[in-house]
């Protein structure tokens, strides 16, 4: 019964909003996307030059460019939520503890879990928001993004023909020239030299346009003569056509799907332990956030003379610990030196480690012993 009421209590505390959760809410969640915006701005400014420059050098249109960025900037979004978050419970309680915020709740009975509630009011939102961006939308932004830029690429040697000028490309493999490119994007007479491996292909043709079907995107050449045969060889083909569609892809190759730009149901589907892999380092964001989340509160109380900057600096140290220890162990899971679960669990057992440590630091061993029993101090 006492148990029952315990529950029904916390279940209560919970789900409603007092004075301290909308003190604790609102500030948390304006210095959390204050963060993230810092951040994302200073590392997609870096990636804008990238893609300026490539835009500069015509392998990108101009038109895509703002395209680019808004993916990048979800990209970015995604990467940089678990340590905005990390550092923002960090700012916000070492603020409390600064103004002496945090002397006055506890005189007036508040502890470490009732501030928990507060700050997992605010943070539990962020933290699904944090699946949907870690599995769903950051493989879908990375896998439109090399889309684009792959496409880019494929029209690049394409923009790049001009009339009366023979135009190389697909690292020597197309040469293509044209007499004349009408206001409605049809080349007449054209001349194409195409190779694969010892053959060599010539198409000749009074007409040729692009054309963008399901298969992909094709040059089209109407009304032509088409010779393919290895030189010094017999055993020529000559043959005349109305209609020839020549893949551009053949050229410059398939675009590859890289495991970031794998859909999440893929990876959860296979067996395969690079995928795996990848499908845990998604997990690691909403995980992650979640863990440091915990870890900040009691961090945030260690040393409160310091401010709210006082313990930024172990904050980083921590993080790019945590950080770096999971793409560790995601390497060793890879190559398997580590059994998956360890892979997988290791880093977040170490971290709760890392919190006990920091209550029993804070509170002693005895009053996590009784919180962790359901007892009252």
């Amino acid at each position: 019964m006492l148990y029952l009421q315990t529950y029904i209590k916390l279940k209560l505390e919970f789900i409603m909003f007092t004075v301290l959760d909308r003190l604790i809410v609102k500030d948390l969640l304006r210095t959390f996307f204050s963060v993230l915006l810092i951040l994302v701005v200073i590392i997609v400014s870096q990636n804008f030059l990238k893609t300026l420059k490539m835009a500069a050098n015509g392998i990108i249109l101009n038109d895509v460019v703002a395209n680019l960025l808004g993916l990048r900037i979800l990209l970015s979004s995604s990467e940089f939520m678990v340590p905005s978050a990390f550092v923002a419970v960090l700012m916000v309680i070492g603020r409390m503890y600064r103004d002496q915020e945090m002397s006055a709740l506890s005189s007036a009975g508040v502890g470490v879990f009732r501030i928990y509630n507060s700050v997992f009011k605010a943070m539990i939102p962020v933290i699904l928001l944090s699946v949907w961006m870690a599995l769903f939308v950051s493989p879908w932004a990375t896998g439109e993004a090399m889309r684009i830029i792959h496409y880019e690429k494929q029209m690049a040697g394409i923009r790049g023909v001009s009339e009366g000028r023979f135009t190389e490309y697909g690292k020597g493999n197309l040469i293509f020239y044209t007499e004349k490119i009408t206001a409605d994007n049809k080349m007449q007479d054209v001349f194409v030299q195409d190779k694969r491996g010892e053959k060599i292909g010539i198409i000749t043709s009074d007409e040729a346009e692009l054309r963008e079907i399901k298969e992909g995107l094709f040059i089209v050449f109407l009304n032509g003569k088409r010779t393919e045969g290895v030189p010094g060889e017999l055993g020529y083909v000559f043959e005349t056509f109305s209609e020839y569609a020549m893949r551009i892809e053949d050229a410059v190759g398939e675009q590859k799907v890289t495991l970031h730009g794998m859909s999440s149901e893929r990876l959860i589907l296979s067996n395969e332990i690079e995928k795996i892999s990848e499908l845990f380092r998604r997990l690691f964001v909403p995980i992650g956030m979640f863990l440091l989340t915990l870890m900040a509160v009691p961090l945030a109380q260690i040393s409160p003379r310091g401010g709210v900057y006082g313990n930024l600096l172990t904050a980083f140290l921590i993080y790019f610990s945590f950080s770096n220890f999971q793409k560790i162990s995601l390497s060793w899971m890879v190559k398997q030196e580590i059994p998956v679960w360890l892979g997988f669990s290791g880093i977040y057992l170490l971290s709760f480690l890392v919190i006990i440590f920091l209550l029993i630091r804070l509170y002693g061993v005895s009053w996590v012993v009784l919180r962790f029993t359901r007892r009252s101090v």
